[in-house]
């Protein structure tokens, strides 16, 4: 039996990057031989174990064969003979199919390390095309490593997986998994864009596809503005309409939160635009928006438009002074009493909006001239 560390955590270390969990592949041993020292065996289509320590996950080395479309009909064989580089050789990027044994020594059949060096995401061999998952892996990867290059012959491999209707199989709570992943690394605006190389970013987000420019623009922007998820994806979805944005949500899955950042962006954006000197402009949209009940989306709202839209940004700026001004309003428990649900929010808005009159005079008349400004 031979155990090697593999896959992401020999790449990471190669790069000099924090290795966050270790994988393993074990050669030359069976599953009996595996419970017999206190693995916990956890894959149920995959020989997949558990250290009854560490918790980190020991897979036998072993190969795989499509049965079938998509990613989910594959027949896997494991035993003692399959050896470390026919596991590697079925892995998808080259960058990732790198060993290393209990002694330091780097193990790389097909040159990963020198893909790292040159900056290259490439496919280990002919078999990448047998799931089509791997197309959104190989676009998470660029997100995540942005001076990293597709290899030619990859992107026609992918565009080939394409045409053969690989891409039809592929299930929407998996390509959600991969954008959310996506959103969250350091340029997540280049899985689009190596989905569009693809020709595979019409097939999943023919919205998105649509209004390319713009929303590479907006998500750009986004990015710097925010680490959140939430946020980057309603930036994406700033220059589509009600319906484009439900269907997205719709097709994947997605988590109401990102859903409803979006659509409460879509339906204020342009308000924001309109802002004069008048309070009631002010105070309706914090109310429209639900600032007081919400503040961190209200927060998220302002990111996003300013994603959007930078030319409003002392706007947004305003917007936030307002709310800032008029959110410790209570009221008291004696008016609570005296006045039925109805009239307590009459009385709490006129109370806002005697605030915000008052608050709207201590502004510096350059920067309400400049809010308005820009809002034409």
């Amino acid at each position: 039996m031979k155990i090697y560390l593999v896959g992401g955590a020999v790449r990471d270390q190669l790069l000099g990057l924090p290795v966050k969990e270790r994988d393993w592949v074990v050669v030359g041993a069976t599953p009996q031989e595996m419970l017999n020292l206190g693995f916990k065996k956890v894959g149920r289509d995959f020989p997949v174990f558990l250290h009854p320590k560490t918790r980190e996950e020991y897979a036998l080395a072993r190969t795989e064969r499509k049965t079938g479309r998509g990613y989910i009909d594959f027949i896997c064989h494991s035993d003692p003979s399959v050896t470390l580089e026919d596991d590697l050789k079925r892995r998808d990027l080259t960058i990732n199919a790198i060993a290393q044994s209990p002694d330091g020594k780097i193990i790389d059949p097909y040159g990963g390390c020198s893909d790292l060096k040159k900056h290259i995401l490439r496919h280990v061999s002919p078999a990448f095309a047998e799931d089509p998952v791997r197309i959104l892996r190989v676009a998470r990867f660029a997100a995540r490593f942005n001076d990293f290059k597709v290899h030619s012959e990859t992107n026609k491999l992918m565009q080939a997986m394409l045409a053969k209707g690989e891409v039809d199989a592929l299930i929407p709570e998996r390509v959600w998994q991969e954008l959310q992943r996506a959103l969250g690394e350091e340029s997540p605006e280049r899985f689009f864009i190596i989905l569009k190389n693809a020709l595979v970013l019409q097939k999943l987000f023919p919205e998105i596809a649509a209004h390319f420019a713009s929303i590479k623009k907006a998500l750009t922007r986004g990015v710097k503005l925010s680490k959140d998820a939430v946020v980057r994806f309603a930036a994406i979805t700033y220059g589509l309409n009600n319906e484009e944005i439900k269907n997205i949500c719709k097709r994947y899955k997605l988590p109401s939160s990102y859903k409803e950042l979006s659509l409460l962006v879509n339906k204020l954006k342009n308000n924001l635009g309109k802002l004069s000197k008048n309070a009631d402009d002010y105070l309706a949209l914090l109310e429209q928006a639900d600032a007081y009940r919400r503040p961190e989306r209200f927060q998220q709202f302002l990111l996003v438009c300013e994603a959007g839209n930078k030319k409003l940004t002392k706007v947004y700026e305003i917007l936030c002074l307002a709310y800032q001004a008029t959110k410790g309003i209570k009221l008291t428990q004696e008016i609570i009493a005296q006045a039925d649900k109805k009239d307590l929010r009459q009385i709490l808005h006129d109370k806002r909006k005697k605030q915000l009159i008052h608050t709207i005079k201590k502004w510096q008349p350059q920067a309400l001239a400049c809010a308005t400004r820009n809002a034409s």
